[in-house]
């Protein structure tokens, strides 16, 4: 039976949902980047977190570096189009979620949360609208590929910039409603020996669970079905037509499904298995790991979008020469 007591944490670092019943545990909802388990105030020593902190140093440099090369191209280097404006948003909400995630490491190493509670709840705020808005725009981008595809003629016709960018400021706020309850639930207390927490303080637990089950559908089972959907009507409009002339297009749309499946799957079937399941170290382990996994999703994303398209492959690749020089 799910016991929640107004301590549950849903996401982002570390959760203290439970804790009255477990005090010894430290359920890990990591539902933004992974947060250190808080039994101590010890550093950062057993394999463990040093293995959690090393992944997000990775995450944080790979995401930077990546997404900090699709900014430059798609600001500055190439002509503006609609598609230069989706993945100019996407790498943008990437890069910032990324340029946050030193925090995480931050918290991992020293055990403890040291950025107050102001902080805490603009870090996990910033850190889920940066989260929805690149699954929202993962959407987009699905959405108007399908679009090119099936209605070409129209959208040669009503595809522009400027509606791009609605379309995209309308995602943004669409995030950041849903990542308001971070910003109204997320505490800070000493709820572990001299370890300070940063965690969901509900009220009720059907602010918990109502949380949980409005973001696996949101953010993940409605975009994945809208992304397999889309790329279901490209597959057979181009075998209809013989559009294809190899199997790289269906290779690449299937990849695509595959890492937004896998990246995702694993940090929302834990998050709802903690709401019946009453095994803590099964839910930390499984938290953390799927958070973890989800995270990656923000420096794969240039390299799976981005980086795909001719344009921005012949300008990286003329832009390399000139990177090399300056090292």
């Amino acid at each position: 039976m799910y016991s929640s007591t107004n301590h549950t944490e849903d996401d982002a670092l570390i959760s203290t949902d439970n804790y009255s019943d477990y005090p010894d545990y430290d359920p890990g909802n990591t539902s933004g980047p992974v947060v250190p388990t808080p039994e101590s105030p010890a550093l950062c020593t057993d394999v463990g977190c040093v293995l959690l902190a090393t992944v997000n140093v990775i995450i944080t440099v790979l995401g930077i570096t990546g997404n900090g090369l699709v900014i430059w191209i798609a600001g500055f280097k190439i002509k503006k189009t609609v598609n230069t404006v989706w993945y100019l948003s996407l790498a943008v909400s990437d890069f910032l979620f990324c340029a946050f995630l030193p925090l995480s490491v931050a918290y991992i190493v020293k055990n403890t949360w040291v950025f107050g509670r102001f902080m805490c709840k603009f870090t996990y705020f910033f850190w889920f609208l940066n989260w929805f808005s690149s699954i929202f725009l993962l959407v987009i981008i699905s959405v108007d590929r399908c679009v090119v595809v099936m209605f070409p003629v129209w959208a040669q016709n009503k595809r522009s910039i400027r509606r791009a960018l609605v379309i995209v400021l309308l995602a943004w706020i669409v995030s950041a409603l849903l990542s308001l309850p971070a910003a109204i639930f997320r505490d800070v207390d000493n709820i572990y020996y001299d370890s300070l927490v940063c965690y969901y303080n509900y009220t009720h637990d059907d602010e918990d669970i109502a949380v949980r089950v409005c973001r696996f559908i949101f953010g993940f089972v409605i975009p994945l079905l809208i992304i397999m959907f889309c790329y279901f009507l490209i597959i057979r409009k181009l075998k209809s037509n013989h559009m294809a002339r190899s199997n790289k297009p269906f290779r690449v749309m299937t990849v695509l499904i595959v890492a937004f499946f896998i990246s995702w799957l694993p940090y929302h079937f834990f998050h709802i298995l903690e709401i019946s399941l009453k095994d803590p170290n099964v839910i930390s382990i499984g938290q953390r790991f799927g958070s973890t996994l989800a995270s990656t999703n923000s420096f794969m994303n240039p390299f799976l979008y981005a980086f795909m398209v001719k344009d921005f492959k012949r300008k990286c690749y003329a832009l390399l020469p000139k990177i090399e020089s300056t090292f």
